[in-house]
C-alpha cells in the first residue's frame, strides 16, 4: 500500500463535508459459489485478507474467557473464526450464517484445521432462533454487519444480541465505516488488484459502499444496554471495533499462543498487521498483547 497516497486521502477524508448515502448490497446473501469461494480463498494463510483476521483475533482477546460459549455472527467461510478459536482452546464457539453455501466451506475449513472446539449453525443474525435467553457469554461479529440492508435490521440484531448474551457477557464488534469520498473508497478497492480475485474486488467495493456510518453503529449498539468502547483509524472510520470492558487477565500461556500466530504469517502480513495496529494505536487504540 502507498503509504504518501494513502495519507492524501485520508486528509481529504478529513477535511471533506461531503456525505456519502449509503447504498446496501444489491445482494443479500452471498450464494455463488464461485463467489463464495473467491471470499474463501482470500482469507485463507497468504490470502489478502489473512492479517485482518489475525488482527481482530488479538483485538478481542480481552472479552473472551476459559470456559466461554462464543457466537460469532455472519461466520462466513470461518477463516476468521478459525482465527480466533486456535486462540481459546479453552472456550467453545458457534458460528451463524444465513449462506448454507458460506457454511459448507466453514465445515471443510475447521475440518482442515482439526478444530473441536467450534460448531456451525444455519441462521439470520437479526432473529437468533434457536438460542435461549442470556445463554451466551460472548458475541462476536466481525467486518459483516453492512450486509443487513438497513438501520432497522442493525437495530433488530443488537437486540438479539442483548437477549442471548449473559449479563456479564463480552461483545467485540468490527466493521468498515463509511468513508465521504468515492475516490477514497477506489483507492482502497483497487490499490493492490494484482493480489485480487475479480469478485473479490467487487465485493469489496460493494461493502464500503454498504458500510453504516459511525453515528449510525453508535446508535445501534446503544440498544445492547451495556458499556462498549468505540475505536476508529485515525483520519477516517475506514474502520471501527466497538469493544466491550475487558473481562480477563491475558496469561503467558494466551500471550505465547498470540506469538506462535503472529510468527506463522509471512513478512508482507506482518509488515500488513503492524500497520494496521499502528493506524488503529494513532486513534487510541493499543494492541492488548505483546508480539516482539
Amino acid at each position: 500500500m502507498s503509504a504518501p497516497v494513502m495519507m492524501v486521502h485520508l486528509l481529504l477524508e478529513r477535511l471533506s463535508s461531503s456525505v456519502l448515502a449509503r447504498e446496501p448490497e444489491p445482494q443479500a446473501l452471498m450464494e455463488d459459489a464461485d463467489q463464495i469461494r473467491a471470499f474463501m480463498q482470500s482469507g485463507r494463510s497468504n490470502g489478502i485478507l489473512n492479517y485482518i483476521h489475525f488482527f481482530h483475533a488479538v483485538m478481542s482477546l480481552p472479552v473472551i474467557r476459559p470456559g466461554d460459549v462464543v457466537l460469532d455472527l455472519a461466520c462466513g467461510p470461518a477463516n476468521q473464526l478459525l482465527q480466533i478459536a486456535r486462540l481459546h482452546p479453552d472456550a467453545r464457539f458457534i458460528g451463524v450464517d444465513a449462506s448454507s453455501g458460506m457454511l459448507a466451506l466453514a465445515r471443510e475449513n475447521l475440518a482442515q484445521a482439526g478444530l473441536s472446539n467450534v460448531s456451525l449453525q444455519l441462521g439470520d443474525i437479526s432473529r437468533l432462533d434457536g438460542f435461549a435467553d442470556a445463554t451466551i457469554d460472548c458475541v462476536l461479529c466481525t467486518m459483516s454487519l453492512h450486509h443487513l440492508p438497513d438501520t432497522d435490521m442493525l437495530g433488530q440484531t443488537m437486540r438479539q444480541i442483548r437477549r442471548v448474551l449473559r449479563e456479564d457477557g463480552g461483545v467485540y464488534l468490527a466493521d468498515f465505516g463509511r468513508l465521504k469520498r468515492r475516490a477514497t473508497q477506489s483507492f482502497f478497492v483497487y490499490d493492490r488488484i494484482e493480489q485480487q480475485s475479480d469478485l473479490f474486488t467487487v465485493d469489496f467495493l460493494n461493502s464500503l459502499r454498504a458500510a453504516f456510518s459511525q453515528a449510525e453503529l453508535q446508535q445501534s449498539v446503544a440498544l445492547l444496554e451495556r458499556e462498549l468502547h468505540v475505536y476508529r483509524t485515525a483520519l477516517a472510520p475506514f474502520m471501527l471495533l466497538l469493544r466491550s470492558v475487558a473481562r480477563r487477565h491475558i496469561d503467558a500461556e494466551l500471550e505465547q499462543r498470540v506469538h506462535d500466530g503472529y510468527v506463522r504469517l509471512n513478512a508482507g502480513e506482518r509488515r500488513d498487521f503492524n500497520n494496521l495496529a499502528r493506524w488503529f494505536r494513532l486513534g487510541g487504540l493499543e494492541l492488548p498483547s505483546r508480539l516482539s
